[in-house]
């Protein structure tokens, strides 16, 4: 039992740890959930600061000891074995990736840093080795993966939806569709009483004010989604300010990530601006019901978002490239998206432990997505990805 103990417990750095009050670990804790240990943590101390010992170490009493830490909160082996990942990036799935995170942590021990900095910056970092995985909402082509020394695969599917605080109107009353949005974003469309807004709004009270327009002012995965949506739908959209993370915008001003896009917004009367979906339900911000491809006017959610991604083919041949804005389908929201991970492959114990950090949830976390109206992973997709890790050096 001792040997045991032994190789999953380093007696130095634990009574080190304790005796100095340092955290054995730090867990990244969801908001409302309670700090847990630090009262005793501090009631050992004074007793492992007098009894550790080396004798201590060596008697029958150490296995008594050690026996009962896990009654105290303290978790000899996954402490020891625990494999921090840090990560950063996209905003839009940064939710859900908290919430895996901490799920993560208290079922393993491993704790996961995610950092909201933007798809951009995820991109930066992870090329640059100085986080372990990426996120991005803009899908990087096989060439630029190749010459970065990356791997990029999905981990979610949600969506983009364009917020509005206009006086009158509740979530899904007002109804826009894909050249409307090219216009306003493009400052062609100034007023919200303009006539091609009216004419999809028949009979609802439009007010005679300008129009606020609010756009990410940081390299964004979500204003990629976006644009690449406008250039979808609207020629002149694509010709004069086409797509990308950082696009010059004709109009309006611009915040930093998501949360900065609702903040503005819903401090902002007569403002318009696009934001990922649960970024919108989280800050109880009105959003836009749109016309999509099909003639159809849908409101977002996880059915609509799904339907999106049902027609969707999923290459790894390609690293998952894929849009899936403007999708087919009468019930398709027209502005879906996936969330792309992007990893290294050159050091091996890195790829493992991120891929041993999206395993638990793929396994585990789709309840937690659909909670935060995200879509999971497929179960066929979720196969395939297994086996491209699998290609790319995961044991």
């Amino acid at each position: 039992m001792l040997r045991t103990l032994a190789r999953v417990f380093s007696i130095q750095s634990f009574s080190n740890a304790i005796i100095s009050d340092r955290p054995i670990s730090a867990p990244l804790r969801a908001p409302g959930h309670p700090r847990s240990g630090s009262v005793t943590l501090r009631i050992l101390k004074s007793f492992i600061s007098s009894v550790v010992t080396p004798r201590f170490f060596a008697a029958p009493v150490f296995a008594a000891f050690a026996f009962a830490l896990p009654f105290f909160g303290i978790q000899l082996g996954a402490a020891a074995e625990a494999a921090d990942v840090n990560g950063a990036g996209a905003s839009f799935p940064y939710p859900i990736y908290s919430a895996w995170a901490y799920g993560y942590e208290q079922a393993t021990g491993s704790k996961v840093n995610y950092q909201s900095i933007g798809s951009g910056g995820g991109i930066k970092q992870v090329t640059e080795g100085t986080v372990d995985f990426g996120a991005s909402d803009d899908p990087m082509s096989t060439e630029d993966l190749q010459k970065a020394g990356l791997i990029q695969f999905p981990a979610v599917l949600g969506g983009v939806v364009t917020v509005i605080n206009l006086d009158g109107f509740a979530n899904n009353e007002l109804v826009l569709n894909g050249q409307l949005l090219a216009d306003i974003f493009q400052g062609k469309i100034l007023k919200w009483n303009d006539p091609a807004i009216a004419a999809l709004n028949s009979g609802k009270a439009l007010p005679d004010a300008d129009i606020n327009v609010v756009y990410r002012s940081d390299s964004s995965g979500t204003s990629a989604i976006f644009t690449n949506y406008l250039s979808a739908v609207s020629p002149g959209w694509k010709e004069a300010v086409g797509a990308g993370k950082s696009v010059n915008w004709p109009v309006g001003v611009g915040a930093k990530g998501n949360d900065g896009v609702a903040g503005s917004v819903k401090r902002v009367k007569n403002s318009i601006g696009y934001v990922e979906y649960a970024y919108a339900a989280e800050n109880k911000i009105t959003w836009a019901a749109l016309v999509n491809k099909a003639g159809k006017t849908v409101a977002p959610s996880i059915e609509s978002f799904t339907a999106a991604a049902g027609n969707a083919k999923w290459d790894k041949g390609k690293a998952y490239f894929i849009w899936l804005v403007d999708a087919e389908g009468d019930a398709s929201w027209p502005i879906a998206a996936a969330t792309f991970i992007l990893v290294k492959t050159a050091d091996a114990q890195v790829l493992q432990n991120v891929t041993d950090f999206f395993e638990w949830c793929f396994q585990n976390g789709d309840p937690e997505a659909v909670r935060l109206q995200y879509v999971p992973l497929p179960a066929d997709l979720k196969d395939d990805v297994r086996g491209y890790w699998k290609e790319a050096g995961r044991k």
